[in-house]
């Protein structure tokens, strides 16, 4: 099964968008259902439970842009090469699976990521690769994306009718929420310094 399209986000850099998308934490917050996305050893086992009794356990999460310093983010980001575990709960039709997937960073070199990885939930599992590349366009920036995905099990059975339609929702609310916050960026200032939020993101490039 194949997915695609085109985000565009107004009024911001390619640097901001590169950060807001590189960081975890925006990435939980701005994805529909996630529970948790944290680093795990590549091939080891992954104690989903565990992961999700923690991610309860711990409170808030660290602010993200715009609350969020340019740097802090830039620490945090995704690495090329590591592994994170990510649980996601979502309605497919009639059924709402609760997938614990791994998913590890195959490429991450400005302006393009890729990243595959695999799931499963109860009677279902998947396996997935995908890749984004930013692009300035006139009034800010295009994200363009792509994945390929294989589905077994009970929600296999539904079909891309019912797939497709349910992943095309997830992309767009997930983008929509990561606009939302970087139209704050362009106006936001660093109490202690007064130096421009927009500024700092493009000096750590």
């Amino acid at each position: 099964m194949k997915f695609d399209g085109t985000f565009e986000i107004d009024n911001v850099s390619l640097e901001e968008v590169w950060l807001a998308l590189s960081d975890p934490y925006m990435i939980k917050a701005s994805l529909p259902g996630c529970q948790f996305l944290v680093p795990v050893e590549d091939g080891g086992d992954v104690d989903f439970e565990q992961l999700r009794t923690e991610a309860e356990n711990d409170g808030e999460d660290p602010p993200i842009l715009p609350d969020a310093t340019p740097e802090d983010v830039a620490e945090r980001a995704f690495v090329e090469g590591n592994t994170y575990a990510t649980l996601i709960e979502l309605s497919v039709g009639n059924v709402k699976p609760s997938f614990e997937s791994t998913v590890t960073i195959t490429e991450r070199e400005f302006p393009r990521m890729s990243a595959a990885g695999e799931g499963s939930a109860a009677n279902s599992a998947f396996e997935m690769s995908a890749w984004m590349e930013l692009s300035e366009v006139e009034d800010g920036v295009a994200v363009e994306w792509n994945a390929e995905a294989d589905v077994f099990g009970k929600i296999a059975q539904l079909g891309g009718r019912v797939i497709k339609p349910v992943a095309n929702r997830v992309v767009k609310r997930f983008f929509d929420q990561v606009a939302d916050r970087l139209k704050e960026v362009g106006d936001a200032a660093d109490e202690e310094t007064q130096s421009s939020l927009r500024d700092r993101v493009s000096g750590l490039f």
